[in-house]
């Protein structure tokens, strides 16, 4: 590993030459393409079972969109936290917000056009009142879109805030598109140690904010997009199984990312060992707190023994759902936990790929786990085919097409915090009317 008090340090210039490098076009075209083939089978799907065709658009929402915000929750994290560890890479993640807004218009979609074929709550009536109330249809979609609206609303306001740091003291570079959106990102930049303690402080608001409703809006939409599925099953555990899993996919892809961006931008005296060594551990954390969630939730279910709640474990565990149910505990815990306990591991590029990769894998899997057994019941075997896989490429690529056109766009590193002359400043708060450090009690 690199040492930090002697490796080179890159000058200002150096570092927004690098991060102003374009995408391969190689991997523009491919999320293209994805997108693109991805869309006909969907369509054609359409025509030929529209049921399947939106359950398959559901799950891959579902994990999509909710992996997106995590990683937006994610570089939230990291500026409460003041973590240094991280600046050279977090850009990376921060990326992941430019998939929300398309996003929110795929939710408009499942509520409107798709619900029919997706949620049993449009065509059979609840048994309870209360369930009654709570799945009217109005009163669900109107709680959901402005529940994934503010989510998307303030993540695209935090990134906004950390590219403009970057953007105001690099010139000109990046997607034509993005032009006026920089030029407004320049105008009123002002004195550099000014905005970098005005910007941290904001952050820090908006972040805490972000933390706090990724949990709550994102455990109620669980429960109104995943769990009412089956209309007879509820568990109070289950929106927060629900978001940590995806917190651990969004880890993994942005480790997985990482590596991607280090080998196509030339970034080995820039993201080291110690990043790969981090994010492994952090994997590594909420893998077991994964495993944690979902044992513990079960074990309460099959020691309770209640109608209501195993039956839902019941049905994923006898044929054809038992070989899905299987393979996410294998590529979502067993793998990974074994996989990343020693250091070596987590370092050795190949087999870092190989436990994160898995993770993204199996938890994809336990999304359409939660979808499929939920409407088709017992089946006399597993629908997977074509449906899935066409609309799996055509997230994959309209995902991708989002991220790359958002890197394109802005710097692709985080440039002051790694060259400024005050970036460690902002691990004191200070006065912003006077810039002196707060006394410790304030």
């Amino acid at each position: 590993m690199s040492d930090h008090g002697t490796r080179h340090a890159p000058s200002r210039d150096e570092l927004a030459s690098i991060a102003a490098r374009p995408t391969p076009p190689r991997a523009r075209t491919a999320a293209t393409a994805a997108a693109g083939i991805g869309l006909i089978v969907f369509i054609v799907s359409l025509f030929v079972d529209a049921d399947r065709a939106w359950r398959a658009f559901h799950i891959n929402w579902l994990f999509f969109a909710a992996i997106s915000s995590a990683g937006v929750t994610v570089a939230a994290v990291q500026r409460i936290a003041t973590a240094r560890w991280s600046r050279e890479v977090v850009r990376f993640i921060e990326g992941f917000v430019a998939f929300m807004p398309v996003a929110f218009v795929g939710l408009v979609l499942i509520l409107t056009v798709g619900r029919g074929h997706i949620f049993p709550w449009t065509h059979v009536s609840p048994v309870e009142a209360e369930k009654r109330f709570y799945l009217d249809p109005r009163f669900l979609v109107t709680r959901d879109l402005v529940a994934y609206a503010l989510l998307t609303a303030l993540g695209l306001w935090f990134v906004y805030l950390s590219v403009r740091l970057d953007v105001g003291v690099v010139a000109e570079a990046g997607a034509s598109w993005a032009r006026g959106i920089r030029a407004r990102m320049r105008a009123g930049f002002g004195d550099e140690r000014r905005e970098l303690h005005t910007t941290h402080s904001r952050q820090g608001v908006i972040a805490v904010f972000m933390v706090l409703l990724y949990g709550y809006l994102w455990s109620m939409m669980a429960f109104d997009l995943s769990m009412t599925l089956d209309l007879h099953f509820q568990s109070t555990l289950y929106g927060w199984w629900w978001f940590m899993t995806a917190w651990l996919g969004s880890l993994s892809a942005f480790g997985l990312l990482c590596l991607w961006w280090r080998k196509e931008l030339h970034l080995e005296a820039l993201v080291e060992e110690r990043h790969f060594h981090d994010i492994g551990k952090l994997c590594f954390a909420f893998t077991v707190f994964w495993g944690y969630l979902t044992f513990g939730q079960y074990l309460v279910m099959w020691y309770g023994n209640m109608a209501e709640e195993a039956h839902f474990w019941r049905l994923r565990l006898i044929p054809p759902w038992q070989v899905v149910t299987t393979l996410v505990i294998v590529l979502v815990f067993v793998l990974p936990f074994f996989g990343l306990l020693s250091r070596a591991a987590k370092v050795y590029l190949p087999t870092f790929v190989l436990f994160t990769f898995s993770s993204i894998i199996g938890i994809w899997l336990q999304r359409y786990g939660e979808v499929y057994p939920s409407l088709y019941h017992v089946a006399a075997g597993l629908p997977f085919g074509v449906a899935e896989l066409g609309t799996l490429l055509l997230f994959l690529g309209v995902w991708g097409m989002c991220y790359f056109a958002f890197m394109d766009a802005f710097p692709k590193m985080r440039i002051l915090l790694q060259t400024s002359p005050y970036r460690d400043e902002i691990q004191v708060p200070v006065d912003p009317r006077t810039m002196e450090p707060l006394p410790a009690t304030e």
